[in-house]
């Protein structure tokens, strides 16, 4: 082959490249800008996170009628200008709806009903007795013609010397047990309103009972109290479970309502409030010990309610004179927390029944040697001269209800019955 035949078909050859480059160069735009139109036109674009100047901010306003929004297939909906603090308005008004309040909300609100209590008791302490001091929370339920009545936990002001009531605007006040139901670990305890001062009274508030029945899981909580003693404090937290049977520790078994917020030695006796600030529990300390994280629990409100109502309402006891005072024929022994049958089973505090008068009020009654006294009148005894105290106000000829409990072998069974009071002389 020729040298001059080598240099055409180079030359050739670089002329096809180039123009087979041109040629797939055209199709390629070609191709790109159609399918760009075709992109256009059926898929959604992409919001971006663009945020408009609110100068600009405009709202659609798209008519009712469906015949003034479609006009041949276009929209016909009208634009407004709309002022950005309209919208924030219009958000708020959403949430307020739903009847919930923020935690801070439900915080000032609630916190002029809540009280701490500062107990100074006598506590055994490996077998000899001691005086010490102890600290809970309380919750303004009730207030009469004399007494602001509080309720609170009964383990709070159990074996009280003194019980002295913070209340929210830093004043306090002496105040006494008035009634105490021990099996569910709750109490009241009254002040007199003649030692509170004007401005305690106008700072305080009752809490407003709520509907723990009504309570779901997963629904928001806030719980006051007197955490550790250092004054009232608030944790928020959700419900966890309802109607959790517990075991306490002293031994009785109860339906709590289990929480994550937390609840904290020194809030015993506080309050557990749903979103709107409605009372739902009262709140007990941890049960199993501060091992376990995020498990609080408080009694419902719907099954503390009508004892707390009772006990607020218990009478005054007014010691009679002593040719008028009841009689009810026993020999007994108090009981102490903590003790079991052989069989296992919880002995219940409160008044042992060692021995029966034959024809006495206990004989009459139906009461037998080995049955256990728990309540005078819906209040708990679980001493002596508590039931002596009753027998000593109580007129004879009066009827009073009696609660006790016998044991069949296996477990302790509960009765209440209405007894005719003797006298001493009969």
């Amino acid at each position: 082959m020729s040298k001059e035949n080598g240099k055409g078909n180079k030359f050739l050859t670089v002329l096809f490249v180039i123009f087979t480059a041109i040629l797939f160069g055209i199709f390629a735009s070609v191709t790109f800008t159609g399918l760009t139109i075709i992109s256009n036109k059926t898929v959604i674009p992409m919001v971006t996170d663009a945020v408009p100047d609110p100068a600009f901010t405009q709202n659609v306003n798209v008519s009712a009628d469906p015949d003034k929004n479609h006009d041949g297939g276009g929209s016909n909906a009208q634009i407004e200008e709309v002022d950005p603090e309209e919208k924030i308005e219009e958000v708020e008004d959403i949430v307020m709806a739903a009847e919930d309040y923020t935690v801070v909300e439900v915080a000032e609100n609630c916190m002029p009903a809540i009280v701490s209590i500062n107990v100074i008791g006598e506590y055994e302490y490996y077998g000899y007795i001691t005086e010490g001091e102890s600290a809970g929370s309380g919750i303004i339920v009730g207030e009469s013609d004399e007494e602001l009545l509080i309720a609170t936990n009964y383990h709070v002001v159990a074996d009280n010397k003194s019980i002295t009531i913070n209340f929210c605007d830093g004043s306090t006040a002496e105040a006494t047990v008035k009634g105490k139901k021990v099996s569910m670990d709750l109490a009241v305890v009254a002040v007199n309103l003649e030692d509170l001062t004007q401005e305690t009274k106008e700072a305080i508030s009752i809490a407003v009972i709520g509907d723990s029945d009504s309570t779901k899981v997963g629904e928001g909580v806030v719980a006051i109290g007197n955490a550790l003693g250092y004054g009232q404090s608030v944790t928020a937290g959700v419900v966890s479970a309802l109607d959790r049977e517990i075991i306490t520790e002293s031994g009785e078994p109860g339906i709590f309502i289990q929480t994550d917020a937390a609840i904290n030695p020194g809030n015993s006796g506080g309050a557990l409030l749903n979103m709107r600030g409605e009372l739902i529990g009262i709140n007990s300390d941890k049960l199993f010990g501060s091992a376990v994280e995020g498990m609080g629990y408080a009694i419902p409100i719907n099954e503390a309610e009508p004892i707390i109502r009772n006990l607020m309402n218990k009478q005054d006891l007014v010691e009679l004179p002593e040719d008028q005072q009841s009689y009810f024929g026993i020999s007994a022994i108090e009981t102490s927390a903590g003790l079991y049958t052989n069989e296992g089973a919880l002995i219940p505090r409160g008044i042992y029944i060692s021995e029966v008068v034959p024809g006495a009020t206990a004989d009459t009654a139906g009461l037998m040697r080995g049955d256990i006294i728990t309540e005078f009148e819906g209040d708990s005894v679980i001493t002596m001269a508590e039931f002596k105290n009753y027998l000593a106000s109580y007129p004879a000829g009066s009827k009073a209800k009696i609660t006790y409990e016998r044991y069949n072998g296996y477990e302790y069974e509960e009765f209440t019955v209405e007894v005719t009071l003797q006298g001493k002389n009969n």
